[in-house]
């Protein structure tokens, strides 16, 4: 049974959490990394840490999205494997948040991972060969209080993997999305001696990403949901 084999991958909304966890086993895995964010000097000492490359991006951009991956184009790695990562919180109470925050949530939350999907794809297809993998929230599947923005966007982006991954498993392209269920432990952390692995440990996180990347067609998952041991479901 032959197992995937991607070469480059591309990390949309990097910074310094799972995304560096990601870039560090990635690279480590022989795939050849880039890494895009709007602000890529918070980004110079992983790049340089892992030898991945950084390109700015705003991925709400169509025209700067639609450059990224010419660029790609361009430097000879076009990703066959795709993270999503980037998304926009605008918490308060409903009647008070304002119209333009939310409309920004959406837009980097949902509509940035739709372009930079669909040039991805555009890419994928001709070779019957990828991976998109979209990362969520429990806000994916659940709206909380003061947070409506922030649900709006990862239940369209779950909608939206769930969508791609009905049309395009059947051509060869590997969709996933990821129901993060807690907090990501930030780098430098020590949690609590009485709560032991009461967040997510990012490394823990990369490492179900790769499971992931690594299935076999015969048995494809397009969602997984991660939480700590003691989140509550």
């Amino acid at each position: 049974m032959a197992l995937p084999d991607y070469k480059n991958a591309l990390i949309v909304g990097a910074g310094r959490g799972l995304s560096a966890s990601l870039t560090r086993l990635l690279t480590r895995e022989g795939l050849g990394v880039i890494l895009v964010a709007r602000d890529i000097a918070k980004l110079e000492s992983l790049c340089k840490e892992t030898g991945a490359r950084a390109i700015r991006c705003d991925a709400q951009d169509e025209i700067q999205v639609a450059q990224l991956f010419d660029e790609t184009d361009r430097l000879g790695c076009p990703p066959d494997v795709v993270i999503y990562n980037a998304s926009s919180r605008a918490r308060g109470l409903l009647v008070d948040v304002s119209p333009a925050d939310v409309q920004r949530s959406l837009q980097i939350t949902a509509y940035g991972a739709f372009l930079v999907a669909q040039q991805a794809v555009r890419r994928m297809l001709p070779k019957a060969y990828g991976a998109i993998l979209f990362t969520g929230a429990s806000a994916s599947v659940k709206g909380y209080a003061r947070s409506a923005p922030f649900a709006m966007g990862k239940f369209a982006l779950r909608g939206l993997a769930q969508s791609m991954a009905r049309e395009l498993a059947p051509q060869g392209i590997h969709v996933a999305h990821f129901v993060i269920d807690g907090a990501i432990r930030p780098s430098g952390h020590t949690e609590d001696a009485a709560r032991p692995d009461s967040m997510l440990d990012p490394d823990a996180v990369a490492s179900t990403y790769l499971n992931i990347l690594r299935q076999p067609r015969s048995a494809w998952t397009w969602e997984v949901e991660l939480r700590p041991w003691v989140e509550t479901f």
